[in-house]
């Protein structure tokens, strides 16, 4: 019997190119395990249909004979297919109202819905993962917004010449042009008011790490966030304007227990337990990069009453950029009103009156909110995400859907990560029906 996986188009918007499976790694599956592959044909996805005829895929919309289809995201309600098996980033887990719909119709249909969000190891490591191209992206695009909001100020800084990630040809050409920067600065510096500019990390994870890889390719000092604000408080002679300050902030310095010592494990158990103390630190920078896994459950990190207390309008000084990447809305940043796309990437809060506004203004805090941010660099983010799917879709294309769901042979990685099966909430995701 034929083994067939069915790839999905991307069409939620004109900037998603990624695919889940990559035609180098659609010919291994062939050439290994006998599976075939339908794709459904696109003009805008990174790689042709050509590129995926020649790897031995038949190029087709009618993905029915598929045994699993892959996709990377949210699939519209009306190409569900009855009893199908779908993979892809269903964005449901937190009971996000504008997924429920589509949550309900594969329930109706009786689909099995595999979450690669939710792939994980036995020690919780995500094992498929866009999030480092995020974190990359995002740093490129809040570096970029910077410059621009300084140029409005008055300041004429080399982070000004820095594009947005989707106008560089590739990754490395974008790494190079970054490090270009980090040797004008290091070599001219820039301006002395901006000095000393810093920049916080909210979390430190996989989306961070991204995101710190590209911001150390600046010339970077990196400090403890008890260090920054001692260092604001001294007085001291004029700032080193020729290296930048990161601080990477983890959740012992963003929250305080009510009660008792400080302890990772309770903070997860029982974030209600806890009250942000984020505040103290936002006088002292310049740029804050969002990287934190984020539910309502948990304390909100930068409300708009603190934004109010510690904004400086007239001046570059204290928060001028958030670069949310994590990107929840009205979440952990409370500014974070929507999301935006890489043609209009940022928004601009006052915090005088409570208003936005589109674009970036040179006063009040921008945001930049792209969901999206890996679609910035298709190619390789798709490259790096196919490497890890294909080491599982033999199992799942080969696995019999039809026994019970405790005796479907799946690996332990791809087991934890079934929402639905034959339209039914599994086990550790029964809280869901709270949301329907």
């Amino acid at each position: 019997m034929t083994k067939t996986i069915g790839i999905r188009r991307e069409d939620k918007n004109e900037w998603e190119r990624r695919v889940p499976l990559v035609p180098a790694d659609v010919s291994e599956l062939r050439e290994r395990h006998g599976i075939k592959t339908i794709i459904q044909p696109s003009e805008i996805r990174i790689f042709s249909d050509g590129e995926y005829r020649n790897a031995g895929a038949e190029i087709n919309e009618n993905l029915q004979a598929a045994d699993a289809v892959f996709a990377v995201k949210e699939i519209p309600l009306h190409m569900l297919e009855q009893g199908q098996t779908y993979l892809f980033f269903s964005h449901t887990i937190k009971g996000q109202p504008y997924n429920m719909g589509m949550l309900k119709t594969l329930i109706e249909r009786k689909c099995t819905l595999i979450d690669y969000e939710l792939i994980a190891g036995r020690n919780n490591n995500r094992l498929i993962t866009f999030s480092s191209y995020a974190g990359l992206a995002g740093m490129i695009e809040s570096l970029h917004a910077f410059g621009k909001k300084m140029q409005l100020k008055g300041y004429e800084t080399p982070f000004a010449e820095i594009l947005q990630a989707y106008q560089y040809a590739s990754l490395e050409d974008a790494k190079k042009h970054i490090r270009q920067i980090g040797e004008m600065i290091a070599q001219q510096g820039f301006p002395q008011e901006l000095a000393p500019l810093t920049v916080g990390f909210l979390g430190y994870g996989n989306v961070s790490k991204g995101a710190q890889e590209m911001f150390d390719l600046l010339p970077v000092t990196t400090i403890e966030p008890d260090q920054l604000v001692q260092m604001a408080k001294k007085k001291k002679p004029a700032a080193d304007n020729h290296t930048l300050l990161k601080i990477v902030f983890k959740e012992e310095d963003i929250v305080h227990p009510l009660h008792g010592a400080f302890t990772l494990q309770e903070y997860f158990d029982y974030p209600e337990r806890f009250v942000s103390v984020f505040d103290r630190y936002l006088p002292y920078l310049n740029i804050l990069v969002n990287c934190v896994y984020w539910t309502e459950k948990y304390p909100r990190f930068v409300s708009k009453e603190d934004l109010r207390a510690n904004i400086q309008r007239e001046s570059a000084a204290g928060i001028q950029l958030i670069g949310d990447i994590s990107c929840d809305i009205d979440g952990s940043i409370e500014i974070t009103r929507k999301s935006t796309k890489p043609d209009q990437a940022c928004y601009t809060y006052n915090p005088e009156d409570d208003s936005f506004i589109d674009g970036i203004d040179e006063g009040g805090v921008t945001v930049m909110a792209v969901d999206n941010l890996p679609c910035e660099f298709p190619l390789e983010a798709s490259n790096e995400f196919s490497k890890e799917l294909k080491t599982f879709v033999n199992d799942i294309v080969t696995a019999d859907f039809t026994a019970d769901v405790d005796a479907v042979k799946l690996p332990y990685e791809i087991q934890r990560a079934v929402i639905l099966y034959n339209g039914g909430l599994t086990g550790k995701y029964e809280y869901m029906k709270n949301f329907l």
